[in-house]
C-alpha cells in the first residue's frame, strides 16, 4: 500500500528507500505481491530499468507483476518491449496456467495502436475472442477501437465501434477521427448525427476532429456550412476549434476567411501562428509565408517543427540561400532539440539552391533516417550527378539503412537518365530480393527506366504485370514505345488505356502527336487531335506545334497554317518557326516570307529566323529585302551564331 502510494506520487526517492528498506528485513524475496507493488511504482516514477530488474527477482510471476511491466513499457514510450513481454508471457504463461487478463490485453493493444502494428493488433483481436476475454470486457472493446484508430484501418475500426456496447464521447471521437484523417467526409456527417441522437454532446475536440475531415476532403462547401453549423447551435469556439477552422480554411486555399479568424475572432496562439505559416508555405505563397515567420520571431513566438520545415523549403523554392542559411544558424543556436525533418529540408534546400559543399557537410553530420538518404539521392539527381546517386545507395545498404519505395524511384530515375541497364537490373533485382512491395509508383519507374535503356520488352512484362494502372503509367509505356519510333504499339497501347477506362490527360495525346509527327502518320495524328474534344481537353501550344509539325513534314503547308491562325491561344515563336522551317524545307518562299515575318516579331533574338527569312528573300532575286532583313537583324543587336565542323 505505502510502495503504491509512492507510485501515485511519483516519489521514487522514498520508493527506492522503502525497497531498500524490503530488501533488508527479508520482506521482499521474490514475493510477486510486493514485487508486483515495485514494477508499477518505478514504472509510474519513469525507471523501467530498475522495474525490469525487480520483475526479473520476482520468482513466481503472476498476472499482476507481468501487466505491470507490460502497461509499464507502453506508458514510458517503449511500446515494442511492452509487445515483446507480452509474447513472453503469453509464450510462458501456457506451462504455468498463467494467462493475460483484461487490463494485460488494454495495455498491449495500446501498444500495437501507438506503434501502428495492425497485424500484431488483429492477432491480439483474435486472441482475446479465442480466450474468452472479448466478451466480459467493455474496457478491452474501447481498447481495440483505439487501436484500430490509431493504426487508421477505418473499416475495422467501425466494426469494433459497432461491438462496444456503452459508447461514450471517448468511442464517438475516436470513430470520428480515423474517417476525418483519411477524408471521409460523408461518414464523418453520419456518425456525427448518430452521436447527437444517441444523446451524446459533442465537445470542441469531435467538432475539431469534423472540420478536420472537411479539410482533409477538400469539401469547400460542406466545410463552410459546418462552420455556420457550430455558430447557429452557440458551440463555444474555444482555441482548438478556432485553429482546427483556421487550418480547414488554410488547407481549402482560402486565406481571406482564415486571415478573419487569425486576426479577429481567435486568439493567436503559438498553434494558431504556425497553422497560417505551415498554410501559406503548403499552397505555394512562399514570400507571404515568409513575411509571417519574421513577424513570428519578431513578437517571440515559438515556431513547431512543421512550419520551421515549410519555411525553409519557401526558401528553397524562392532560391533565398542567405535567408536559409540564417535558418540554418536559428536551428542551431534556439533549439536544443531538433527534429530529423529539420536536417532533411535543410540538406534538401542546400542541394536545390547549388550548395553541394554545405548540404554533404550536413548530411556527414547528422543523425539520418531513410528520408535524408533519399533526400540527398534527389539532390544529386536534381544537378546531374546520375553516377553518384548510384553510388550513395552502395554506400545506404553498407549502413544498414533502409531503402523505401522514393529511394528506389530515385534511382531508377537516375538509371533513366544514364540509360544504365546494368544498375537498373541490379536494382530490379534488389527489390525482387527484399521483397518490396511493388507498388504502382514504383512499377511505373521500372517500366519507365527499361523503356529508356531500350528494353521494351521488359518495359511490357513489368507493365502487363501491374495489379493497377493510372493515367501516368499509361503515359510512360505509351511515351516508350513512341521515343522509339514504334507508333503503332503507342496507338495500340492507347487503345487499352480507353478500354480500361483510364481518362486520358494532355501529356497522353502530346506524346501520341510527337510520335506521329515523327513518323509522318498524318491520319492519326489528325484522329488523336480531334479526339482531345471527347475527353473535354484543350489542345494547349505543345499539342499545335505537334499538329504544325505534322502538317509541316508531309507539305501540308496551306492546312498548317490555317490550323496556327485558327488556335484559340496566340501562337509562340516555336509554333511560327516550326512553319518557317517547313516552308523551308519543301522550298515554298512566299508563305515562308509571310511566315518568317511572324516569326521574327514573335522572337526579334532569334538569329536563325532572320538566316532562313535573308536566304529566301535572295533565293528570289530580292536582294534589296534581304538586306533589310540583315539590317534589321544588326539593329536588334542579334549576333549569327557561328557554324562549326569536325573533320
Amino acid at each position: 500500500m505505502v510502495v503504491s502510494a509512492c507510485a501515485e506520487l511519483h516519489s521514487v526517492k522514498y520508493g527506492k528507500a522503502i525497497h531498500g528498506l524490503s530488501s533488508k528485513l527479508g520482506i521482499f524475496n521474490g514475493n510477486s505481491a510486493i514485487g508486483s507493488s515495485f514494477v508499477y511504482m518505478y514504472s509510474k516514477c519513469g525507471e523501467m530499468d530498475d522495474a525490469h530488474v525487480v520483475f526479473d527477482e520476482i520468482l513466481v510471476r503472476d498476472v499482476v507483476a507481468w501487466t505491470a511491466l507490460v502497461i509499464g513499457y507502453v506508458q514510458n514510450g517503449e511500446s515494442e518491449k511492452g509487445l515483446v513481454c507480452f509474447r513472453d508471457m503469453h509464450r510462458i504463461g501456457r506451462d504455468n496456467g498463467e494467462r493475460p487478463n483484461c487490463r494485460t490485453f488494454e495495455g498491449a493493444l495500446q501498444a500495437c495502436g501507438n506503434l501502428g502494428a495492425v497485424l500484431e493488433g488483429r492477432c491480439l483481436h483474435g486472441l482475446a475472442i479465442k480466450t474468452g476475454i472479448f466478451q466480459c470486457a467493455q474496457a478491452v472493446e474501447s481498447s481495440l477501437l483505439f487501436m484500430y484508430c490509431r493504426c487508421g484501418t477505418p473499416e475495422e475500426a467501425y466494426i469494433s465501434f459497432c461491438e462496444v456496447s456503452d459508447r461514450d464521447l471517448t468511442s464517438w471521437t475516436s470513430i470520428i477521427s480515423v474517417y476525418a484523417k483519411k477524408g471521409c467526409v460523408r461518414e464523418c456527417i453520419v456518425l456525427f448525427s448518430e452521436m447527437q441522437a444517441s444523446g451524446v454532446h459533442p465537445d470542441e475536440i469531435v467538432l475539431s476532429c469534423m472540420l478536420l475531415g472537411f479539410g482533409n476532403s477538400m469539401r469547400i462547401s460542406e466545410g463552410k456550412a459546418f462552420h455556420g453549423y457550430i455558430i447557429r447551435a452557440s458551440y463555444e469556439l474555444d482555441q482548438s476549434v478556432c485553429n482546427a477552422l483556421l487550418s480547414m480554411y488554410c488547407k481549402f486555399g482560402l486565406f481571406d476567411h482564415g486571415e478573419k479568424l487569425f486576426g479577429g475572432v481567435c486568439e493567436r496562439n503559438m498553434e494558431s501562428w504556425n497553422i497560417i505559416v505551415d498554410g501559406y508555405g503548403r499552397i505555394g505563397l512562399e514570400t507571404k509565408c515568409i513575411e509571417l515567420f519574421r513577424e513570428m520571431q519578431y513578437i517571440g513566438v515559438e515556431c513547431d517543427f512543421s512550419s520551421l520545415v515549410t519555411v525553409i523549403n519557401s526558401c528553397s523554392q524562392l532560391g533565398a540561400t542567405q535567408l536559409g542559411m540564417s535558418l540554418h544558424c536559428y536551428v542551431i543556436k534556439k533549439l536544443a532539440v531538433v527534429d530529423i525533418s529539420v536536417w532533411n529540408s535543410l540538406l534538401n534546400m542546400y542541394g536545390k539552391c547549388g550548395k553541394f559543399a554545405f548540404a554533404w557537410s550536413l548530411f556527414s553530420r547528422t543523425r539520418r533516417d531513410t528520408m535524408t538518404w533519399n533526400t540527398l539521392i534527389s539532390v544529386y539527381n536534381q544537378i546531374g550527378h546520375f553516377s553518384e546517386a548510384l553510388s550513395l545507395f552502395d554506400k545506404m545498404i553498407s549502413e544498414n539503412a533502409k531503402p523505401d519505395s522514393i529511394t528506389f524511384r530515385n534511382l531508377l530515375s537516375a538509371c533513366s537518365n544514364l540509360a544504365s541497364l546494368e544498375n537498373g537490373e541490379r536494382i530490379h533485382s534488389y527489390i525482387k530480393k527484399e521483397k518490396f512491395e511493388l507498388n504502382l509508383s514504383l512499377a511505373t519507374a521500372l517500366v519507365d527506366m527499361y523503356a529508356k535503356c531500350g528494353q521494351l520488352e521488359r518495359s511490357r512484362e513489368v507493365f502487363n504485370l501491374m495489379k493497377e494502372r493510372d493515367v501516368i503509367a499509361w503515359n510512360v509505356m505509351i511515351s516508350g514505345y513512341g521515343m522509339h519510333g514504334d507508333v503503332q504499339s503507342a496507338i495500340e497501347i492507347f487503345g487499352q488505356m480507353e478500354e480500361s477506362n483510364v481518362h486520358p490527360s494532355e501529356v497522353t495525346f502530346l506524346v501520341l502527336l510527337a510520335a506521329c509527327a515523327h513518323a509522318g502518320l498524318i491520319k492519326e495524328g489528325k484522329y488523336l487531335f480531334h479526339r482531345m474534344q471527347f475527353y473535354g481537353l484543350s489542345p494547349m501550344l505543345k499539342h499545335y506545334a505537334c499538329m504544325v509539325d505534322l502538317l509541316g513534314r508531309s507539305g501540308d503547308l496551306q492546312e498548317a497554317e490555317s490550323l496556327v491562325l485558327s488556335m484559340p491561344i496566340p501562337p509562340d515563336s516555336g509554333i511560327w518557326g516550326t512553319l518557317l522551317s517547313a516552308c523551308h524545307m519543301h522550298n515554298d518562299v512566299e508563305m515562308g516570307i509571310r511566315i518568317g515575318k511572324q516569326a521574327i516579331d514573335s522572337d526579334p533574338k532569334n538569329d536563325g529566323y532572320y538566316v532562313l527569312l535573308s536566304n529566301m528573300y535572295w533565293s528570289m532575286g530580292k536582294w534589296e529585302e534581304a538586306e533589310q532583313v540583315r539590317g534589321l537583324m544588326k539593329e536588334n543587336r542579334v549576333k549569327k551564331n557561328a557554324g562549326w565542323s569536325v573533320t
